[in-house]
């Protein structure tokens, strides 16, 4: 009974070993979620600050573009035909 109570004995540490592997990559892949998550945040706070805090100075000079141009557009045509 001494060799069949050492299988066992085999498969039981065997199973165990597994186990313990298993459990040890599942850490680890959790591991490496948590830092990508952590630095996504960091990255979306730092972008959202910037965003805020940052003027936009696109609004006013597209506005004063197009004004500029349709007036001088305009006014130009206008003055052909009054002659």
């Amino acid at each position: 009974m001494s060799k069949v109570e050492e299988v066992l004995s085999t498969a039981k540490l065997s199973e165990l070993l597994t186990k313990k592997d298993a459990e040890k990559r599942r850490h680890t892949f959790l591991k490496i979620l948590a830092i990508v998550g952590a630095v996504a945040a960091v990255v979306l706070v730092i972008h959202l600050l910037y965003r805020f805090f940052a003027p936009d100075y696109m609004d006013d000079f597209d506005g004063e573009f197009e004004d500029e141009f349709e007036d001088d557009f305009f006014d130009d045509d206008e003055d052909e035909y009054d002659e």
